[in-house]
């Protein structure tokens, strides 16, 4: 936020807003401005805002409110201030408020009287609604187009490890033998929904507040549908004062976003813990992990570990506005100037994330010999036996948990895995097992027999993943 210190007293001149100042005689107290300032982060609006003008001009001019020559010099001098803008020579100033009366007061400086009439038949309250709807559908695109990117880079290690065994768990217990290619599917999966909600959310904002006015709309004639179109919505808003009051489409965003940072955070876990020296499932590179000032042979995954941590100020964010909006009146109110921040520290902290993700399922190396050394522990086929007995010997499923149960228990007394138990051990348990039950105890016939559709046998996870690939292509990806 900028701060401007400087007493009203001290420059009454430039401390009151030209803009709106006709109603008062002084200006504001510091205080005052600096509480309703919002330019220091409402600045990344500056593309949108010029594009709402723009098309707000030349409906202006097609109605005939506009005058053709008023409409080329206001089309000429937002070319200027859009130039200057991206040049860095903009001057931003704080008494302004905001990007709508910085642009509009640098337009007027210009061009003269005809950038005063471009603000006709419109409000600041349609024009921000508008402009952040303008930004906010931006940045669903961008968001969406970097989580196809971390799901073809997570699709193409699962396709490289369609057949690696790992343990799979629950509880963070060992469970059943699982391929790595499956478990890194599974993030595909979640994150294919992520993308579901931003388009849902995108559909539902995509509609234009422009020509709402300040909450009843206007009398002069204007064409809400021209602007609507030449802005790319798919409609003008039919209720003049949900258009400007509505923030549901940024309450949206940041709910999609939290689910998101949850998805993203659980891989970050996962990847914290496989890290780690009890685990050592993968190993990431310097590129993507911190030493320790004290201890020289730490590696630490300090980009999963911050990850993480953005789901807190991800999911904060949603609350924070949440709060804003519970009990408003209609329409407006100068509470909702609190509505950009979290949206823009929302879609920055998950741009982020997912740009950190995707590198570093890039960099991550398996470590294939432990992690078939630890899908083999914990008699992670238990499962496979007492589908045996339910398939061979035609026992109920639950007599089948109970012998295999018990047989479990003999294998850990033994010290031995459950397929190098003697057969014999068994019978003595169940005496119509036979030798045909070893051929189901190994590791890789566990990970063949889960052909399921969707299951982690490898040849469907290979399916699945090239499934994936070619709906990613980026000209399918889209």
């Amino acid at each position: 936020m900028i701060s401007v210190k400087q007493d009203v007293s001290t420059n009454p001149t430039s401390a009151r807003n030209a803009q709106w100042g006709g109603r008062f005689a002084a200006g504001p107290a510091a205080i005052m401005r600096d509480i309703n300032a919002s330019l220091g982060f409402d600045r990344r609006l500056w593309r949108h805002d010029i594009a709402g003008s723009r098309a707000h001009a030349t409906m202006l001019a097609h109605v005939g409110i506009l005058s053709e020559l008023d409409h080329e010099a206001i089309q000429s001098g937002l070319d200027a201030i859009a130039a200057e803008i991206e040049s860095g020579q903009f001057v931003f100033d704080p008494v302004l408020e905001d990007i709508h009366m910085a642009i509009e007061s640098r337009l007027t400086t210009r061009i003269g009287e005809a950038g005063r009439r471009l603000h006709t038949a419109r409000s600041r309250n349609d024009q921000v609604a508008t402009d952040f709807r303008l930004w906010l559908r931006d940045a669903i695109d961008g968001l969406t187009t970097q989580t196809h990117a971390l799901m073809r880079a997570l699709t193409t290690r699962a396709a490289e490890h369609a057949a690696t065994p790992m343990p799979g768990f629950t509880h963070l217990q060992t469970a059943q033998p699982i391929t790595f290619g499956h478990h890194l599917l599974a993030y595909v999966e979640m994150l294919a929904r992520d993308v579901g909600r931003l388009a849902d959310g995108r559909a539902r904002l995509n509609e234009s507040p422009l020509g709402a006015a300040a909450l009843a709309g206007t009398g002069f004639p204007i064409d809400r549908t021209a602007t609507a179109a030449a802005l790319g919505f798919a409609r003008p808003m039919a209720n003049s004062i949900d258009a400007v009051s509505a923030r549901d489409f940024a309450l949206e965003f940041l709910a999609t976003a939290a689910i998101a940072a949850i998805h993203l955070s659980r891989l970050a876990e996962e990847i914290i813990l496989w890290c780690s020296a009890p685990f050592s499932f993968v190993t990431l590179s310097d590129a993507f992990t911190t030493g320790s000032s004290i201890m020289p042979q730490k590696r630490n995954p300090d980009a999963a570990e911050l990850i993480r941590a953005k789901t807190g100020r991800i999911s904060g964010n949603l609350l924070a506005l949440l709060t804003v909006m519970k009990g408003l009146p209609l329409a407006y109110a100068k509470d909702m100037q609190e509505d950009k921040e979290p949206v823009f520290d929302t879609a920055d902290a998950w741009s982020l994330s997912l740009a950190a993700m995707e590198g570093m399922v890039h960099d991550m190396q398996p470590n294939l010999s432990r992690l078939r050394e630890a899908a083999s522990q914990g008699f992670s086929t238990a499962t496979d036996l007492a589908d045996w007995l339910v398939r061979t010997l035609h026992l109920a499923f639950r007599d089948a948990h109970h012998i295999t149960g018990r047989i479990v228990a003999r294998a850990e007394a033994l010290n031995c895995p459950l397929e190098a138990l003697p057969l014999a051990e068994m019978q003595a348990i169940h005496p119509d097992i036979d030798a045909r039950v070893l051929s189901v105890l190994s590791l890789d016939a566990s990970l063949a027999s889960r052909a399921s559709y969707g299951g982690t046998a490898p040849n469907q996870v290979a399916a699945q993943a090239a499934a994936w690939l070619a709906r990613l292509a980026p000209d399918h990806a889209k």
